[in-house]
């Protein structure tokens, strides 16, 4: 009989002025991580205090240099090499808890992805390109790093890790208000145009004009938005608006930087 291939887990989670959040975040971890790291970057709220209440809560403040950057940092903070990652705004439902638990007891893959289900505004989001939102967040950190653009980092695993799929949903706390959403949508779109800007990626007609539109039809009409009622029609308009505004700053930093 083959016997069970047992890890310990260290959770790791990045914050900022997350007050709100950070509580309901380290209680879903209870009985799940055999550590946990928080690395804050120098918040103004209660987030320090709230964390250091926690008695098997780490804490560590470091200068935050990016999301992907910060998140690197933090992976080397971790006691164990087998990586929970979570957002601040982020909760392991009892589903995926119990998926965690049986994964941790009999580790087969090198990743782990689960779903992600978002809460904007008090509703549940469960249609258009917000959901399955399947997301990479349980690994050996000794098979990848984190990657992509900022803000929109993603753990890149070696291409010869393999991969498997929990069941339950990680619980996503992102969207307060529509007034918070636009000023997200603001700020990221900024950091991502910049992003793309060093890579020299240049803005075209297609990105500018159309991929918006498209971005919006193929959520709301082809992945059912319209079953989430206003919000998924608030989500998808706001979506392909964010699209437009990240490309419209891309032509801006261009023109800024290439006088005719």
């Amino acid at each position: 009989m083959q016997q069970a291939n047992k890890v310990s887990i260290s959770a790791v989670i990045i914050t900022f002025n997350e007050a709100k959040n950070i509580a309901r975040c380290l209680n879903s971890l209870a009985g799940i991580a055999d550590d946990i790291v928080v690395v804050d970057s120098f918040s103004t709220d209660d987030t320090p205090q709230i964390c250091r209440s926690f008695a098997n809560v780490r804490f560590i403040q470091h200068a935050f240099e990016g999301h992907i950057e910060q998140k690197n940092y933090a992976n080397t903070q971790a006691l164990y090499p087998h990586i929970l990652s979570l957002d601040a705004d982020e909760a392991l439902s009892e589903p995926l808890r119990q998926s965690i638990l049986e994964a941790k007891n009999n580790w087969q893959y090198d990743g782990y992805y689960m779903n992600r289900l978002n809460n904007y505004c008090g509703a549940w989001i469960r249609h258009g390109t917000w959901y399955p939102d399947r997301k990479l967040r349980l690994w050996n950190s000794q098979k990848g790093n984190w990657g992509g653009t900022n803000p929109h980092d993603r753990f890149i695993m070696d291409k010869t890790a393999k991969t498997g799929r929990l069941t339950g949903n990680l619980l996503h706390y992102t969207v307060h208000s529509i007034q918070q959403h636009i000023g997200q949508i603001n700020k990221f779109s900024s950091i991502r145009a910049a992003g793309m800007f060093t890579k020299g990626i240049k803005p075209n007609f297609y990105r500018l004009y159309c991929k918006p539109v498209i971005g919006f039809v193929w959520s709301y009409f082809f992945r059912l938005g319209f079953l989430d009622g206003y919000f998924g029609f608030v989500i998808s308009l706001n979506s392909a608006y964010s699209v437009f505004l990240r490309y419209a700053k891309l032509k801006e930093l261009w023109k800024n930087n290439n006088p005719a």
